[in-house]
């Protein structure tokens, strides 16, 4: 299978060109890429001519005017257009980013935009993101205890506890790492890859968790936590500037440790 999911013996065709407004002087190409599942046909590739004055300074904001103003019929998601929520996740010349803090200025002179690898596509930008957060959810991402909660207070941590944590609450679950990683692409199905990985990391380092030895059961698999090979491209195109990477090599390092 290759970058994206698309029908068998599909090809990725040019498709409608729309050109700038006329007078415009700061012209942007943008080459999006677009597919309808339902429509029967190939994926193409629209190409659209956004006037620069007139479009704020990041990509999200020229595919919202594209949307707004040229074809409605653009499908995408965005939220909060700071970087936080992981929406808008996409590959932009041939990186895997956010679209809300990738600015225009940054990009080729041609600006081609897909969806995030090796997801089937539900419509042009738009992964299906199913089986990503069903792995997600496997780990159970919130804090197990066997201990009944203090009485009169919560489970506090220490400065030390809590920074131990830095480095990996911060993923925002965009999936750009995942996504970007060969081993999850041809093990998705029974490799966890490098985003549920960290976020197992974080709970299992979370010292207010106590089924820290169940977790690592759980994850000491050929598949599930194996099929990485430090490729480094998880912690090469991540938004947040976490390192995914060592989230695993800390987790092998605990499996190891625990077998002396």
């Amino acid at each position: 299978m290759g970058l994206f999911s698309l029908p068998k013996n599909s090809t990725v065709r040019p498709g409608k060109v729309y050109p700038a407004p006329e007078g415009a002087t700061n012209v942007k190409r943008f080459e999006i890429y677009r597919y309808d599942p339902e429509s029967g046909e190939n994926p193409r590739l629209d190409a659209f001519e956004v006037d620069l004055d007139r479009c704020g300074p990041m990509v999200l904001d020229a595919i919202i005017k594209i949307k707004n103003e040229i074809d409605s019929t653009l499908a995408f998601r965005r939220s909060c257009r700071e970087g936080v929520c992981g929406s808008c996740a996409m590959n932009i010349d041939g990186h895997n980013t956010l679209a809300c803090t990738t600015a225009i200025a940054d990009c080729r002179e041609v600006v081609r935009i897909y969806p995030l690898p090796h997801q089937p596509v539900i419509k042009d930008l738009v992964p299906d993101q199913t089986h990503f957060f069903a792995q997600y959810a496997s780990i159970r991402p919130w804090i197990q205890t066997q201990t009944p909660p203090p009485a009169d207070r919560e489970r506090l941590q220490s400065k030390e506890e809590r920074n131990r944590l830095t480095g990996y609450y911060e993923c925002i679950l965009c999936a750009c790492c995942s996504t970007a990683c060969p081993s999850y692409w041809w093990n998705s199905d029974r490799y966890l890859g490098p985003a549920v990985l960290l976020q197992a990391y974080r709970w299992i380092v979370d010292s207010r968790d106590e089924n820290t030895g169940e977790r690592l059961d759980e994850l000491e698999d050929p598949f599930k936590l194996y099929r990485c090979h430090t490729i480094m491209n998880c912690t090469h195109v991540c938004p947040k500037h976490l390192n995914p990477a060592k989230a695993i090599a800390e987790i092998k390092k605990l499996l190891i440790e625990r077998q002396r």
